[in-house]
């Protein structure tokens, strides 16, 4: 199969006339690994500015980080970052840059809180607002595109890690999301929709993850090193919402969570819920960085047996739920500051999930299972009209 911008690259006509502007990263490769922007420029695509979104342009930023280059060295053209970029002063950047259409090419997760799929938003309404053309090189959802867990965001906990109501595994491409937020999100915030055009990728087919595209994986950002990090990812993401650590500073991201004051239950108590696709490891690890740096904690790490029933923000919830039953008096959640409850800020948690729903089923000791359950398949919570793939 091929990219989007592999196909950009081959007809750098489909992106229309006009100033381009590339909103990209070190993701934004061709299929041979050849980073795009140059290769473009090469082929001769009018490209005129570049646009880099949380972790840089170059992907060496940490979680809630971009870079401060100002020039691209390989290709001569400039950098605007729009991390924490929005409103007028985003509309003012688009309009100073002088191009007259985006072409987006980020490779995105398939989870709602990863920010790369809010950055196209937010450059979409932009769009939308000073009459940009907004273009869509699209590439595979790494996690398949027949499943979505977890239910729409709830407005009233919009932030830049969930705009618009779309479950928390939303099942979509970013060129499908991208049609689906041009039908609602994006003129209720423009009061028009964008004017956007989706290069599609070539040869993907919904059933496909990102190990059976034969496309090489690019960590798409420092703590997403493998396709496997991708299938955990918006399950264990949740816990950056809690006192526990996600395994950041270490070299399995995601993959492993832990606490200074996990004992043994933890694991075999897990075990005992028979969750599909999933086996959990008993460990121990010292994290350099993060949480709990440089301190010894005990947790698990997800071993995923069975991708194609392996339920990843279930599995979260589930792991969740069990923490506060095994450990009422130390487990907590955290807030959007990163400090603890009671300092008047909201609780992260909750802007994850979407809603307060969560974390108060969890600390109620009900059953948060049925929270998980999205407002339908891909297919029907997005509207048949968005899909582009089979």
């Amino acid at each position: 199969m091929t990219t989007g911008i592999a196909r950009l690259h081959a007809s750098p006509g489909l992106a229309g006339p006009g100033r381009l502007g590339l909103v990209t990263n070190h993701t934004g490769v061709l299929p041979d690994l050849r980073p795009a922007a140059p290769a473009l420029l090469e082929a001769g695509v009018r490209l005129a500015a570049l646009f880099g979104p949380e972790h840089g342009l170059y992907g060496t930023g940490q979680a809630g980080e971009s870079e401060a280059a100002r020039t691209d060295p390989a290709t001569g053209l400039p950098v605007h970052d729009t991390y924490r970029c929005g409103g007028a002063r985003l509309d003012e950047l688009l309009l100073d840059s002088g191009v007259d259409a985006l072409v987006y090419d980020l490779q995105d997760i398939g989870a709602r809180f990863y920010t790369y799929v809010w950055t196209m938003f937010d450059l979409m309404v932009s769009a939308a607002r000073t009459g940009v053309r907004f273009v869509v090189a699209d590439r595979p959802n790494p996690l398949g595109g027949l499943v979505s867990e977890g239910p729409p965001l709830d407005p009233a906990w919009a932030s830049f890690v969930g705009r618009a109501a779309i479950p928390v595994r939303h099942g979509l491409t970013c060129g499908e999301l991208a049609r689906c937020l041009n039908a609602s999100a994006v003129p209720q915030m423009a009061g028009r929709a964008a004017d956007l055009t989706v290069i599609e990728a070539g040869g993907w087919r919904r059933a496909m993850d990102a190990e059976t595209t034969g496309l090489p994986w690019v960590a798409p950002s420092p703590n997403i090193p493998t396709p496997a990090t991708a299938a955990v990812y918006p399950g264990t993401c949740l816990f950056e919402g809690t006192n526990l650590s996600e395994g950041r500073g270490t070299t399995q991201p995601f993959e492993i969570v832990g606490a200074p004051y996990i004992d043994a239950r933890f694991a075999p108590s897990l075990a005992e819920l028979a969750l599909p696709g999933v086996h959990f490891r008993d460990l121990r690890y010292v994290p350099t960085f993060h949480k709990h740096a440089g301190r010894p904690l005990r947790g698990v790490q997800l071993h995923i047996t069975g991708r194609e029933v392996f339920a990843p923000v279930r599995t979260a919830v589930a792991m969740l739920a069990t923490l506060r039953r095994l450990y009422p008096d130390a487990f907590a959640w955290r807030t959007e500051d990163g400090g603890t409850e009671g300092t008047g800020h909201r609780h992260f948690i909750d802007l994850l999930w979407g809603s307060d729903r969560l974390r108060r089923a969890v600390d109620a000791g009900d059953d948060p299972l049925p929270l998980c359950d999205p407002p339908a398949p891909p297919g029907r919570w997005a509207g048949d009209d968005v899909l582009l793939y089979a």
